[in-house]
């Protein structure tokens, strides 16, 4: 019996129980509505295909991407269905943007987005169409926001809190600095330049020398599939502060040291050896893709680059971003080694150059990079067009770094302003000083040349394939008024000049240039002038030697030094110098040609450029290219 009136006791306390339990459900169903009424989210959708508004508006319709790409500072619009038609006196919703690991409201990596204008954040919504269940929720960027890859929430108000969606990979979105935005730092006012600096994938770099100009096709390809995510990657693994991401002043400095691996493992190992067996030549490179690909997936340097790769590698990056940029290339490019603003050239005490004490050099080119940008960190009129450089000379606040320096600033020699203006001033109008070394030490200056350097400045003309001089874009014409005020104000900042003015010579040296092909012998005829009363002897010193256009001797294949005597008023003897050409090639006969098939398949429709090289040792400048057009 005992035992069971227990049971039966339990029975009644869980009968009782369940009863309660029952009470309690009817009596919140009295003052709570169903679940089905409240505002739900069932779908989200990007409007991220190339044909719809957003992408068009925003001028990215040619990446290659599956997500949604925008540009900052510019409205773009997300459809928003929900289980039922939304009330906006009754229902509270925000989309949620975040970027980085740990987003957060104060910096500014976590953006809530309000459909009223009662409560508005950084970056603007508004409600632009209701359909239905489906509202279409416009959404204004703020013009300085940060650059990169966000993800994108819902989140609604309940009476139970917030309900919010899943992280969904394919909600991520990029957004881009903005040159069609009048607010953006990088606004550019010259559509004819906004597509030519921001949407040509094809361009062409200037190399060569200053009287022999030479071409050279890229195909910079920042639209390419992967290339975006690899521009971002440099930044990650540069491990620049993701608040910083959203200036441009910041992103080209910390990219121009990037895209070189002297001191942070960066995209491209420099190689001016001649010797590239562990990699590709520079010569071969015909694009920035393949590179910038390898760098992402392979988290190695890419070997091997000199100043054109560097550069079309950095323009592809800045245009894939959406900063305007272009390269640039100088003729007789100062290197100054050591801060003055002279290119010393030091000869023993027999004339001929001292290769161990001479640091300085001068490239026969030198490509750099310009971005457009405002610079709010320096006075007014110095914004616009900003010098950067990826090739790693010398250090800058102790990277391998150059720039962003503003090219107003350098034409008017104020080279105190930030970034290495000096520097980029040096390069462009540096004199180039003789000194003969004595024995004992000391130096005398023997001649100085003040308009070598900096000769011509040219990059690719907007909408055409034809150059563009902008050298007075850096200088005022030499032995103007204004070009010796600029030299005074260079040196009012501590740049110092060669003052003294050696007498000149007497005699005058007629060097013909000679066009040589390569395997051919050659004569060389040089004649000396005495345009004095008496006689004059000459001791001559006659170097022929193999030089990378960077002006480093690579080997001396000629060497004399004859005494000349000259009678007043005369001008001869002729001097001839004959010499084989040590470049000979038996094995491929001239007028040879090569026939290769290659297969590939084109990514969009319109004009384009299909651009070949052979990639050879010995023979570095064989390379073509042909205009085509691809159908819709």
């Amino acid at each position: 019996m005992e035992c069971v009136q227990n049971t039966s006791n339990i029975l009644l306390s869980l009968s009782f129980s369940l009863s309660l339990s029952l009470s309690l459900s009817l009596s919140l169903s009295l003052f709570l509505p169903f679940h089905s009424e409240f505002l739900d989210i069932w779908d989200v959708d990007m409007m991220r295909r190339p044909n719809e508004i957003n992408k068009m508006q925003h001028h990215t319709v040619s990446y290659n991407s599956d997500y949604l790409v925008v540009r900052r500072g510019q409205e773009f619009q997300v459809k928003i269905t929900f289980n039922r038609p939304y009330k906006p006196a009754e229902d509270k919703f925000a989309v949620e943007f975040t970027i980085g690991s740990s987003p957060q409201f104060s910096k500014g990596t976590y953006i809530p987005v309000f459909p009223t204008s009662e409560r508005q954040s950084s970056w603007e919504g508004r409600i632009t169409n209701t359909s239905e269940n489906t509202v279409t929720l416009g959404i204004t960027t703020a013009a300085n926001c940060i650059v990169g890859k966000y993800h994108l929430y819902v989140a609604v108000m309940t009476p139970f809190g917030i309900r919010r969606t899943r992280r969904d990979d394919s909600r991520a979105l990029y957004i881009l600095f903005n040159p069609w935005a009048a607010a953006d730092a990088v606004f550019l006012d010259d559509e004819e330049q906004r597509q030519e600096c921001v949407m040509t994938e094809m361009g062409i770099i200037y190399h060569g020398a200053y009287d022999d100009i030479s071409e050279r096709n890229w195909n910079y390809g920042q639209f390419n599939y992967g290339v975006l995510d690899a521009c971002l990657y440099i930044m990650d693994r540069s491990d620049m502060p993701i608040t910083n991401r959203g200036d441009p002043i910041k992103v080209t400095r910390k990219a121009s040291a990037m895209l070189n691996s002297r001191d942070d493992d960066g995209v491209l190992v420099g190689n001016w050896s001649g010797d590239y067996t562990y990699g590709v030549a520079p010569t071969s490179w015909t694009g920035s893709t393949e590179i910038l690909l390898s760098y992402a997936s392979s988290k190695m340097p890419v070997c091997y680059a000199q100043c054109w790769v560097y550069a079309a590698v950095f323009n592809t990056f800045l245009r894939c971003l959406g900063i305007p940029a272009r390269v640039v290339t100088n003729y007789y490019s100062a290197h100054d080694n050591d801060g003055n603003l002279k290119t010393d050239i030091i000869l023993d005490d027999n004339g001929r150059i001292d290769r161990n004490r001479t640091k300085d050099s001068i490239w026969n080119y030198h490509c750099w990079n310009e971005c457009y940008m405002s610079r709010p960190d320096l006075p007014t009129g110095f914004g616009g067009w900003q010098v950067v450089d990826a090739t790693p000379q010398e250090t800058s606040d102790g990277m391998y770094r150059c720039g962003p320096a503003s090219v107003q600033a350098i034409k008017h020699g104020q080279t105190c302003y930030p970034f290495d203006a000096a520097f980029v001033f040096a390069e462009v109008n540096s004199d180039v000083v003789f000194y003969s070394r004595r024995k004992d030490g000391t130096m005398d200056p023997v001649k100085v040349n003040q308009t070598h350097v900096g000769r011509m400045i040219l990059t690719k003309a907007p909408g055409d394939m034809t150059r563009l001089d902008i050298t007075d874009q850096y200088k005022f014409p030499e032995g103007s008024k204004e070009e010796r005020t600029v030299l005074e104000k260079a040196e009012e900042y501590g740049c110092k000049r060669e003052k003294s003015n050696p007498p000149e010579a007497d005699v005058d040296l007629v060097l013909p240039t000679l066009e040589i092909n390569m395997g051919d012998d050659f004569e060389l005829s040089l004649e000396f002038i005495n345009r004095s009363d008496q006689r004059r002897v000459v001791e001559a010193y006659i170097s022929g030697s193999v030089v990378y256009y960077t002006g480093v001797t690579s080997s001396e294949f000629l060497f004399r030094d004859p005494t000349v005597t000259i009678g007043p008023k005369k001008s001869d003897p002729v001097l001839l110098v004959s010499n084989s050409n040590p470049a000979r090639f038996s094995l491929i006969p001239r007028g040879s040609s090569l026939t290769w098939t290659e297969f590939f398949t084109p990514q969009r429709a319109g004009s384009t450029r299909v651009i070949a090289t052979l990639d050879c040792p010995a023979l570095s400048q064989v390379h073509g290219q042909a205009t085509l057009t691809i159908a819709p």
